[in-house]
């Protein structure tokens, strides 16, 4: 690798997937385009998504409710757009996947179908200081079914000294907490840290002592490799408004296992738009679901939702997501040479990656623990027409996403970074 802009261009002629930038609206200030390294936060807007959604528009308007019938391509097999690209995307079966609600409402639908304490099986182990709304669902779904969540929840931290979450750490907590133990719903990505965990360790660790697994994907899904069928994981849900471009508020979606689809004992709560598609219509009593994902599905779902979804989905399956996976490595493996770079000309390091250095323990994500300048730092990128994020006390997170970012915006965020600090 170089530190220099005159190299960061040439991978950028030499990428195959530069085209797919022109698929997206950049944002512009003052006539010159913006680098955007928010993409674990909120996407951006692709330019077909307009198109998507007028078509839903107009065949609103031409014909009203049968539009769920009627037209070029009606609603109710709307859904089917979605579920093959997503299935690629996450490592499932497109029976697997269904797209619904959003990601909180669907981490309570999960656990009321995988969480069921009985006796001393009722702990459930997740992530120290998970995202907040993963720590609001536990605590209120726990005091609903009258437990105490401070004696439930088992939390599991980095060692002192250390921000990210030992892999030893957390088999052990699960083998120790063994028949106490009802579920495991960890987070696939670590939202402060970029941390990618071993999901398939510990949903084997955890089907060892005989409890489920699940994880909150909101950071995964759409930037790190999944292979949630062959890692056998039980549930899985996620947003798709951050690396999956579905825009803001955007719909979200659930995996689960083929094994649960027919399985007769299993509790949720129902609704009518999961009810088996051929009887749906007759309005009978007795709740009989669609024998797949779909059969969690609650109420009607928006078009318009889900024709926002569909825009990014095609441009994922024609860039291909092994391809847009082995750019979004190379695209954090040169920030993070160059951050190095600003560090070794430090006399004492400025900047601390807290982010895992391994190809396969991180995403797009590079979070940096500043140790001067800190918001001073963050405060400049912004007025350079740099969109990063702060969270407290004092780290930078940005996302180099591979579908619209380039090598060239990676060197001028280190340059500014570099720049800034040194007062040059």
């Amino acid at each position: 690798m170089q530190n220099s802009l005159a190299y960061a261009q040439q991978l950028d002629r030499e990428d195959p997937l530069q085209q797919f930038r022109q698929e997206f609206i950049i944002p512009v200030h003052n006539g010159q385009e913006q680098i955007y390294f928010l993409g674990n936060s909120l996407g951006l807007q692709p330019k077909r998504t307009a198109r998507y959604i007028d078509q839903v528009l107009q065949q609103w308007a031409t014909y009203g409710v049968e539009s769920f019938f009627l037209g070029d391509d009606p609603w109710m097999h709307y859904h089917d757009h979605l579920v093959k690209p997503l299935a690629n995307i996450v490592g499932a079966k497109p029976e697997e996947v269904v797209v619904m609600n959003q990601l909180t409402v669907n981490l309570h639908l999960m656990m009321v179908s995988f969480y069921h304490p009985a006796g001393k099986r009722r702990k459930i182990i997740c992530e120290a200081k998970a995202f907040p709304s993963d720590q609001y669902m536990f605590e209120t779904h726990l005091k609903f079914l009258g437990l105490d969540p401070g004696e439930v929840l088992i939390e599991v931290a980095p060692r002192p000294g250390e921000h990210n979450i030992r892999l030893d750490d957390i088999i052990h907590t699960i083998s120790s907490t063994g028949d106490e133990l009802a579920l495991v719903l960890w987070g696939g990505l670590n939202y402060y840290t970029g941390q990618v965990f071993d999901m398939s360790a510990i949903t084997h660790a955890a089907h060892a002592v005989g409890a489920k697994c699940g994880f909150d994907l909101a950071h995964a899904a759409g930037n790190i490799a999944l292979h949630l069928h062959n890692w056998n994981v039980d549930f899985a849900c996620w947003c798709s408004y951050k690396y999956l471009n579905a825009g803001p508020g955007a719909i979200g979606a659930a995996y689960i296992h083929e094994r649960y689809h027919t399985d007769p004992n299993i509790r949720r709560f129902a609704g009518w738009w999961g009810y088996d598609k051929a009887t749906r219509f007759a309005m009978q009593k007795g709740f009989k679901p669609i024998a797949s994902a779909e059969g969690w599905q609650l109420s009607t779902p928006s078009p318009i939702l889900y024709a926002a979804h569909r825009a990014s989905l095609e441009i994922f399956a024609e860039a291909g997501f092994d391809r847009l996976r082995q750019k979004g490595r190379l695209l954090s493996a040169y920030l993070l040479y160059l951050l190095d770079e600003i560090n070794a000309r430090a006399s004492t390091p400025i900047i601390e990656i807290i982010t895992p250095r391994g190809d396969e323990s991180r995403g797009c994500q590079v979070s940096m623990l500043m140790h001067q300048k800190g918001r001073e730092v963050f405060e400049a990128l912004g007025k350079a027409g740099i969109f990063a994020d702060w969270r407290e006390p004092n780290v930078i997170r940005v996302a180099a996403v591979p579908l619209y970012n380039r090598f060239e915006e990676v060197w001028r965020f280190a340059d500014s970074v570099r720049r800034i600090i040194f007062a040059v």
